[in-house]
């Protein structure tokens, strides 16, 4: 009988304690293979260029770049590789940012070692996985919506739209973007018009509110 081939895991978590003590319980599954650990997003992604595993679990609060904004650069990059959010974050908008840059699951750092198997076994199989935490809140098919380019316009933003529009809720006028950005005015003005336009809002008080109300939050 032929051998069952493993699934290839990574590793990326800023704290070595952690990262031992997820590969102590990957080990209890013979069919779970480590293929990396990294300490932030640039190290990882030097790794991919040069091997592509099966699944990759990611912290949100990992340097230099966040887990956030990793996850949806990795999901452009290698689409089939999926990717587990491990987090201590609850917080409602945390969850629907991951989602919405393709993250496959989201894992509470509180959750047991047998859920982390559980949503390793779920999202290889190309379902979603959420916490318990957090799962009352949710259907597969809000899950879906929220993935769907027609309901999630958040999906469908430039990097440099995510930028403005993370400004715009902070309060930031033109000017200031402009500033900070090193763009004209003009240019920034161009891409909130651009963000009206796609979101289908009348202003600005209207596209914070919206925003806010469905969890576009820039992670810190």
């Amino acid at each position: 009988m032929a051998a069952v081939e493993k699934l290839r895991v990574v590793i990326a978590d800023d704290h070595i304690l952690l990262r031992h003590g997820i590969k102590k319980i990957l080990a209890q599954n013979n069919n779970l293979e480590i293929a990396g650990e990294f300490s932030n997003g640039n190290e990882l992604l030097i790794h991919l260029k040069e091997d592509e595993p099966d699944l990759l679990i990611l912290d949100i609060s990992m340097p230099p770049i966040n887990g956030i904004d990793l996850t949806g650069k990795i999901k452009r990059m290698y689409p089939a590789l999926k990717i587990l959010i491990l987090t201590m974050h609850t917080n409602k908008q945390f969850f629907y940012r991951a989602l919405s840059v393709g993250a496959d699951g989201y894992l509470v750092k509180s959750d047991s070692d047998n859920e982390l198997l559980k949503a390793i076994k779920k999202i290889s199989a190309g379902r979603t996985y959420i916490s318990p935490l957090l799962t009352d809140d949710f259907t597969e098919d809000a899950l879906n919506a929220y993935r769907d380019h027609k309901t999630n316009p958040f999906k469908g933003l430039t990097t440099r739209e995510h930028q403005i529009l993370g400004l715009v809720v902070e309060g930031y006028t033109s000017k200031a973007m402009a500033k900070k950005l090193n763009l004209s005015p003009r240019t920034v003005d161009h891409h909130r018009s651009s963000l009206l336009r796609k979101f289908n809002m009348r202003n600005s008080v209207d596209l914070v509110k919206y925003a806010i109300r469905n969890g576009h939050v820039e992670i810190k």
